[in-house]
């Protein structure tokens, strides 16, 4: 009786075991869910910029030469024309005095032609003037004897030619005192070679000023590229000077994020060497044009007046400009929305105990939330997670998974999806 009692016994638990486990197959499986609700939800973008001011220029020589004096230092302030690099300027000045004593040279030639030079061609005119008289006279009494039979041909054909060398070289004085006229060639030369040792003189000067290489406007200089005793080159960089201006932050943002960019946005700034020195910014300007290379687009801030002491040139900056902002939506955790391009957006709800596939439009996005303008409503579970298809039983389970609360996160979590849109 015992043995066949345990037989029952052993037979009723197989039997108990078996519609457990049948049981099981056919309950529907849990699956975790969300109540999708309304709430207030805010988009923003994340990225590094740096400080910067408006203007920044790099000076250099225009001369080859060694350098004898850097008038400044690192962090200095300059004013405009003010002296920042001296170079060795003994050549030049030498070639300078060279070019005045040529100018001085021509400028006297010039003015001897004004007064002695037309006196002795004027003089000369006088003088080939009375010597063209005598000979004419000289000529009428040599015809007058030779008519006479006094004299021969021969003495009128030298007293002819006698007549006209005078006659030459009045022609010749005359030509020399045109010359020394004002507007005469001899004049016109000197004035030239005049011009030509002024201008000479002037590039020997523009050359010597050129050996001290001074600020174009106030700035401060930020680098120094230069000490005595090295020989520079035109074309190399020597200072590094931020013009005088209202401080800027710039940054490079990746091109995907251009359409939610505008200017007038309010972004919030926190140094990365002042954490907890944070303030605010507001978008400037956006570059018409995109970096090809890289892909991405200079934006511009505005900072606030007055200008936090701390800031530097070149600090770098943690900006997060608020793009959207929505105080009630319906929202969804980003990932409860399913589907591909070709498809399109849905979830997953779960309909009288079956999967549903339903088609949504979403609107604004943050890294871990989507709005849903249409095609849900609110207080339906969705699904999260992987899911059966559409059409298997599934139970939802709302406590596996809490509802979204995006009112209780930070603007740092809403954003952070866009914190490595660019590179510094």
């Amino acid at each position: 009786m015992p043995r066949r009692l345990f037989v029952t016994t052993a037979a009723l638990a197989v039997v108990l075991l078996a519609a457990f486990a049948a049981w099981r197959a056919t309950r529907a499986p849990l699956v975790p869910a969300v109540s999708a609700r309304m709430a207030p939800l805010l988009q923003t973008l994340q990225f590094s910029a740096r400080v910067a001011t408006a203007s920044r220029v790099e000076v250099g020589s225009t001369l080859t030469g060694r350098v004898w004096q850097v008038a400044v230092a690192e962090g200095a302030t300059v004013k405009p024309g003010e002296a920042l690099v001296r170079l060795e300027s003994s050549e030049l000045r030498a070639a300078l005095a060279q070019a005045e004593a040529s100018e001085r040279q021509a400028a006297a030639r010039l003015a001897g032609l004004r007064s002695t030079g037309r006196s002795a061609a004027q003089a000369g005119v006088a003088q080939a003037e009375s010597v063209l008289v005598a000979a004419q006279a000289d000529l009428a009494r040599t015809q007058e004897l030779v008519a006479k039979g006094f004299l021969s041909e021969a003495r009128l054909d030298e007293v002819r030619r006698a007549v006209a060398v005078a006659q030459a070289q009045l022609d010749a004085a005359r030509a020399q005192r045109a010359a020394n006229a004002e507007p005469g060639t001899d004049v016109a030369q000197a004035q030239a070679q005049v011009a030509l040792a002024s201008a000479a003189r002037a590039a020997a000067q523009a050359r010597l000023a050129e050996a001290v290489i001074t600020a174009p406007a106030a700035a401060r200089v930020l680098a120094r590229m230069v000490e005595p005793g090295q020989i520079v080159q035109p074309g190399r960089a020597l200072l590094s000077l931020a013009l005088a201006g209202p401080l800027q932050l710039v940054a490079q943002v990746d091109e995907r994020y251009l359409g939610q960019l505008q200017p007038g946005q309010v972004a919030g700034v926190r140094p990365d060497a002042y954490p907890a020195q944070r303030f605010t910014a507001r978008v400037l300007s956006i570059a018409p044009v995109v970096d090809a290379q890289r892909g991405a687009i200079e934006v511009k801030f505005s900072l606030p007046q007055p200008l936090p002491a701390y800031l530097r040139e070149d600090m770098t900056v943690s900006v997060e400009v608020e793009t959207a902002r929505r105080e009630q939506a319906l929202v969804l955790p980003a990932d409860a929305l399913r589907g591909d391009e070709a498809s399109g957006p849905g979830v997953l709800l779960v309909r009288d105990g079956r999967v549903e596939l339903r088609k949504v439009r979403p609107g604004l996005r943050t890294l871990d939330a989507v709005e849903i303008l249409d095609g849900l409503s609110a207080g339906e579970a969705v699904l999260i997670g992987p899911a059966p298809a559409p059409g298997q039983r599934v139970r939802a389970d709302t406590r596996a998974a809490s509802s979204i609360k995006p009112s209780a996160r930070t603007k740092e979590d809403a954003g952070a999806a866009m914190t490595n849109a660019m590179g510094r």
